[in-house]
């Protein structure tokens, strides 16, 4: 469930500390009963950054397929094999 909160309980900083790194989540504020901003620990920004990028890796993956950019993985451990002579 999601957190909200009025932007004038942002002057209870280390509530709001604490309520931001006991959810896994964003705590959404608002202004005069509309969204306004979102607050987050540091930890949950980095795990939402890192699965952004994972999703943006397998969209550039998904893309090199359809245009035909990728080997077989035969022939690229044997390229590597040759290159490396293992």
């Amino acid at each position: 469930m999601p957190h909200i909160i009025p932007i004038k309980a942002l002057k209870n900083t280390a509530e709001i500390s604490d309520l931001c790194h006991s959810t896994d989540g964003p705590v959404y504020i608002t202004k005069n009963g509309y969204g306004d901003m979102v607050l987050m620990s540091m930890e949950s920004f980095e795990k939402m950054i890192r699965r952004f990028k994972m999703y943006e890796d397998i969209e550039l993956s998904e893309k090199q397929l359809k245009e035909g950019e990728s080997k077989d993985a035969k022939s690229s451990l044997s390229a590597m094999r040759e290159k490396y002579g293992l």
